[in-house]
């Protein structure tokens, strides 16, 4: 029976395939690729600006994006500014498009599960999240923040002396950007471990920077 049917399915799209209408069938499925291409692009686009990831949730608006105002990140001397974006979505592709389909998690916490939909809820789990997103930084050695931070094109003779000593500090004990740059555009968590005291398979961090 199952072969009978699957014999029809390949008469069927033979019939559909031949001649005139093999032309058809390939612009359509040309256009609907563009299309899918298309709408695909401009959904990364959009979800990867400052205005989608600060106002498009109030779980972001009313904790993350407010906390985030006014500090060094968004105000400074220089203008220069660091947003949503730069620091949490990754600047090439394939990690892009990893991280994209992983915001599926943030899907089901907003529409099911309601898990940091008020502030007491966010408070609650500020530290889990925190952890959550300092592993992710110390696997991939702070990949984000070296999108803009060259650490070969810094001037030492430009720092501080304690910047100098905690940077070589940093290079013997490979050490990465987060486990000293932390809590500089949210709120830091109270009670728990610091990203220095997370323990990560160091061996991921090259790894994780090649991307």
């Amino acid at each position: 029976m199952r072969r009978k049917r699957s014999l029809k399915v390949l008469a069927w799209l033979r019939s559909w395939t031949a001649g005139k209408k093999s032309v058809v069938v390939l612009l359509t499925g040309f256009v609907a690729s563009l299309v899918i291409l298309s709408l695909t692009a401009t959904t990364i686009v959009y979800t990867s600006t400052e205005e989608f990831c600060s106002t498009t949730c109030h779980e972001m608006t009313t904790n993350v994006a407010m906390e985030y105002k006014g500090t060094v990140h968004d105000r400074n001397r220089t203008g220069v500014r660091a947003t949503c974006p730069d620091c949490h979505i990754p600047h090439s592709q394939v990690p892009l498009y990893i991280r994209k389909m992983g915001a599926v998690h943030d899907l089901w916490g907003h529409f099911i599960s309601h898990s940091i939909d008020t502030r007491e809820k966010f408070e609650a789990k500020r530290q889990e999240l925190a952890e959550r997103v300092w592993t992710y930084m110390k696997e991939n050695d702070s990949r984000e923040c070296r999108g803009c931070h060259t650490a070969a094109k810094m001037d030492p003779e430009r720092q501080s002396e304690k910047a100098q000593a905690r940077h070589a500090r940093a290079k013997k004990e490979r050490l990465t950007c987060i486990d000293c740059h932390f809590a500089i555009a949210h709120n830091e968590p109270q009670g728990g471990v610091g990203p220095q005291e997370l323990e990560v398979d160091k061996s991921l961090i090259s790894k994780g920077a090649i991307f």
